[in-house]
């Protein structure tokens, strides 16, 4: 078990397949790990030791007896505090919430765990998923796995330093305008976004539910792959034979190289140079239904947050972060009529931006325009905090935005800056094949 913290949950699951590994062995070494690692609290809300040994004693008679149910099957996974756990509080990282304890777990978290997976427990996000930031002044803030003074990203914040960390093998976060992308690419891991409407939200905190979205974090696309499988229950998708010939892909040109830094411009064109060897062509594209759409964001998501939370908020609005207050807040003011006409507007924009990338297999562009910024400075600058928080979400937000999966892969193995990253984003409910692109391209980048 020396080195069982440095692999990633595909490894892992064929080494238990193989008797190499013993769950309960592999369970109680994260554990372990976690207890002894002297950033845990901030990585963890809670651990659930009792329910990880007796989910990794089943596994281990399950390997036994040769009745494994996936090859994730004893394999640990660190959860979102958002999704709902029986008997195990999930507060979403507010104060608002704290003692919540539900009954059930979560349809997906149900289903990981049929599937054979070890719940090792739940990480600190940001608060109620409102923000792209992961500061967390009310709970905790994670650290970023490369620079110490910097946020970690979110709001899948504890998500992503749990395997950055090695105090999980995978991770399962949600993504309503970037929480799991984000906090991938500034961790150098890789985060699967899925489309909206295709993963049960069942038991799962709301922040805005037309948006929501749920995915893990991983250190490979295998990983994710692997993970999505369990989170549906349903076969992974097969990325045997991947290659980037002949393949072309959209270099989004529209809003995302706005107020680009120099440094993750520099890793993304690195990243491309990469894929172009590869064997791919990679053709710039402009879209006018995106530059139409983006500004719409501004009724939608707040005031769907808003709505979904102004009960709770108002009656002890004193518990908030006072800038995440603000950003609920500011969903106040939107109208229904709006609303509606928001949304009216943007499925005829999402029909005209498909239409127009329908021949490619993926659309391109950095995965953030900013490097992680500085934790401290964030807490004493405030228009520091909101110009690096609306910039950190602007690229990733495209793809819900749009209605489509997306991959983000790191782009230091190419190398790049670190905490940097490229997105990849597909079609709509075609996550296998943005699956079989994402793993082609994250051969041509290591």
């Amino acid at each position: 078990m020396q080195d069982w913290q440095n692999k990633g949950v595909t490894e892992l699951g064929e080494a238990i397949g193989r008797g190499e590994i013993d769950p309960v062995e592999l369970a109680q070494s994260y554990l372990d790990a976690i207890a002894a690692h002297p950033e845990a609290d901030r990585i963890y809300a809670r651990t659930t030791p009792e329910r990880a040994l007796a989910e990794a004693k089943a596994a281990a008679q399950r390997a036994k007896l040769k009745t494994r149910r996936h090859l994730l099957d004893g394999v640990p996974l660190s959860w979102k505090d958002l999704f709902d756990s029986a008997g195990t509080a999930t507060e979403a990282g507010s104060a608002l919430l704290e003692g919540r304890v539900p009954d059930t777990d979560a349809r997906v978290l149900r289903n990981a765990s049929q599937a054979g997976t070890v719940c090792l427990g739940k990480t600190h996000m940001s608060e109620l998923a409102f923000s792209g930031i992961g500061l967390n002044p009310v709970t905790a803030t994670s650290p970023n796995i490369n620079d110490p003074e910097a946020v970690p990203g979110g709001s899948s914040s504890g998500a992503a330093a749990s395997v950055a960390f090695g105090l999980a093998p995978g991770a399962i976060g949600s993504d309503t305008g970037g929480s799991v992308r984000i906090p991938a690419a500034w961790n150098d891991l890789v985060g699967f976004k899925t489309t909206s409407g295709r993963i049960s939200l069942d038991g799962v905190l709301p922040l805005a539910k037309r948006f929501d979205t749920i995915g893990p974090l991983g250190r490979s696309v295998t990983d994710c792959v692997q993970m999505l499988s369990v989170l549906e229950g349903r076969p992974a998708a097969d990325l045997r034979g991947v290659s980037l010939k002949g393949m072309v892909f959209a270099r989004l040109e529209s809003v995302v190289f706005d107020d680009i830094r120099p440094e993750p411009l520099a890793a993304y064109q690195a990243a491309e140079e990469r894929l172009r060897a590869a064997g791919a062509t990679i053709v710039p594209v402009t879209s006018a239904a995106l530059e139409e759409a983006m500004p719409l964001a501004a009724y939608l998501f707040a005031s769907e947050g808003y709505g979904l939370w102004k009960d709770v908020i108002e009656a002890a609005p004193d518990k908030m972060f006072p800038e995440i207050l603000k950003r609920f807040r500011g969903g106040a003011g939107v109208s229904a009529p709006d609303y509606i006409a928001a949304w009216e507007k943007l499925e005829g924009l999402r029909k005209l931006w498909h239409a127009q990338v329908a021949g490619y297999d993926a659309v391109l562009c950095p995965t953030a325009p900013i490097l992680p910024p500085n934790a401290a400075r964030m807490l004493s600058d405030e228009d520091y905090y909101v110009t690096e928080n609306m910039l950190a979400l602007r690229n990733t937000r495209v793809g819900n935005m749009m209605g489509l999966p997306a991959v983000t892969l790191p782009t230091r193995a190419a190398g790049g800056t670190p905490s940097c990253g490229i997105l990849l984003m597909g079609r709509p409910f075609a996550e296998e094949n943005l699956a079989r692109v994402a793993r082609g391209a994250e051969i041509a980048l290591s």
